[in-house]
């Protein structure tokens, strides 16, 4: 079976089947496992992929994504040209589990992939880690500060670590926030998981240095981690190291 994957976390999981022989292509932005990924074509990246490419690799399955804003142009122009698309738009934990079930299926891997998807069940039966959870803002993005909304398996992930999402409530999947909003929600931590940037280059500062938040207790005692996004903000089996990873910043801020 020829497959093309489109977005890091459907790479990864189709790596994680054991099916990373049938990978024909990948999305500019795949890079894990660096040893599989970097013989591969590439498709161009994940907001503008390069369909015609695609159509020439001919792929017989070609996985994609909703996960971000402008996936869905690059899902129109994949249907467009006629090619059969498995389409994953997670929103909980829950909702990875059962993609890489799906994948799985596709990909005639489901043994490997129950094993897969039963990590994230046996998480979800974890009890939280604390008793009082720290509000935590999750950075996805600096300038303007995007952090994660409801739609978000972040959540999860900071609830069984020992923390909260000061914006869990908010019916979307990312929003902008503001001072005020950050002055109100008083974070305790803040968790850079820049999008697109590799964790060397988050830098701190440009959070301290924020006007109007020296205040915010996160700041005031700095509190200021990195966790790459590749830990936190793509929604396959690498979430699982995420979940400690966050466990260990909270434990280290409390």
């Amino acid at each position: 079976m020829r497959i093309v994957s489109h977005t890091c976390s459907n790479t990864e999981i189709v790596c994680a089947l054991g099916r990373a022989d049938w990978l024909v292509g990948v999305d500019d932005h795949s890079d894990y496992p660096p040893h599989i990924v970097e013989t591969k074509d590439k498709v161009g990246p994940d907001l503008d992929i390069d369909v015609d490419r695609i159509r020439r690799l001919e792929p017989d399955l070609v996985i994609t994504s909703l996960t971000v804003p402008g996936h869905e142009r690059c899902l129109a122009r994949l249907e467009a040209a006629g090619l059969d698309c498995l389409v994953t738009r997670p929103h909980s934990l829950a909702d990875v589990a059962a993609d890489i079930r799906r994948i799985g299926r596709a990909l005639d891997a489901m043994d490997r992939a129950e094993a897969l998807a039963s990590d994230f069940d046996a998480c979800l039966r974890r009890p939280p880690e604390n008793a009082r959870p720290v509000p935590v803002l999750i950075e996805w993005w600096p300038k303007p500060v995007i952090a994660p909304g409801a739609k978000s398996w972040v959540n999860e992930m900071l609830r069984l670590a020992g923390g909260f999402n000061p914006w869990g409530q908010e019916d979307r999947e990312s929003l902008e926030i503001n001072t005020d909003m950050a002055v109100a929600a008083a974070p305790e931590l803040v968790v850079m998981s820049w999008c697109g940037v590799e964790e060397d280059k988050y830098r701190p500062h440009i959070v301290r240095r924020r006007e109007g938040w020296q205040n915010i207790p996160a700041i005031r005692h700095d509190r200021i981690v990195p966790i790459s996004e590749a830990w936190l903000g793509r929604p396959g089996p690498r979430l699982i190291e995420g979940i400690e990873r966050l466990r260990l910043a909270i434990a280290g801020a409390c």
